[in-house]
């Protein structure tokens, strides 16, 4: 079968270290493309590469700190050949530093949105150029539900993966013209170390809301990046892919 594959194709995974993201760089990986995984924890990313280098898939580890978006263009610079030429961006890397509003400091605030936001801005606006001299990309934001419905407790949260919805379409719009798209995944609840600390109780209540009945695992998410990734969703841009099970409709 030769549907959705990437070989030839250079892509760039934030947030790659673990969970969704970890998922989506062995999946782009398995589909042919040589994968930059960058994050802050480089001996996770070490290991990682070490594991799929053994599967004949080519991994290059890049300690990447989007708190510092400002170092972002001149990391990316340093990358060697092969893996310079960036075709596939997929902006994963997230924090959450949840409170209600009343109790949110400025600095919880202005972090989440540094990370989660600025962060794709800086990633995007570095390869983008590249992308748009060899007229060809894909750019592919994972946002949140959270970012379409809210949720108590994540305003922090819930404006950066917003945000990350506008800045998507605006970019779509930008950049159509030279052969490239522009597209979001909004994941619902997935089994990841963060939902795993969930007391059993509020998981079972959760699962119920859910029209599926159950969380996502991290290979939906990966699965939904793939096609918006791959040739065969050359005609779709600007567009929000929500993988939460039906919770948001």
């Amino acid at each position: 079968m030769n549907a959705m594959r990437l070989e030839g194709r250079t892509a760039l995974v934030t947030g790659a270290s673990q969970g969704i993201g970890e998922a989506i760089v062995r999946l782009l990986g398995a589909r042919g493309a040589r994968v930059v995984a960058a994050a802050r924890s480089l001996d996770k990313l070490q290991s990682l590469a070490t594991e799929l280098a053994e599967q004949g898939v080519e991994v290059h580890p890049l300690e990447l700190d989007l708190a510092r978006p400002d170092t972002v263009a001149e990391r990316l610079k340093g990358l060697p050949e092969p893996f310079s030429k960036v075709d596939i961006l997929v902006n994963n890397a997230g924090i959450t530093k949840d409170g209600l509003l009343a109790r949110m400091s400025l600095e919880a605030w202005e972090d989440v949105l540094r990370v989660n936001l600025t962060g794709a801005f800086a990633t995007a606006r570095a390869v983008s150029r590249g992308m748009m001299r060899r007229r060809w990309g894909r750019i592919i934001s994972v946002s949140s539900v959270v970012g379409l419905m809210g949720n108590a407790g994540q305003a922090n949260y819930a404006a950066a993966k917003a945000g990350l919805v506008g800045f998507s379409k605006s970019l779509a719009r930008e950049l159509a013209g030279r052969n490239i798209t522009v597209n979001v995944v909004a994941p619902g609840f997935i089994e990841t170390a963060m939902t795993d600390r969930i007391p059993e109780k509020h998981r079972e209540e959760l699962v119920a809301v859910i029209p599926l009945h159950r969380l996502g695992s991290v290979d939906d998410v990966a699965w939904a990046v793939l096609y918006l990734a791959s040739e065969e969703a050359s005609y779709v841009t600007g567009h929000v892919l929500n993988v939460s099970g039906g919770l948001y409709i």
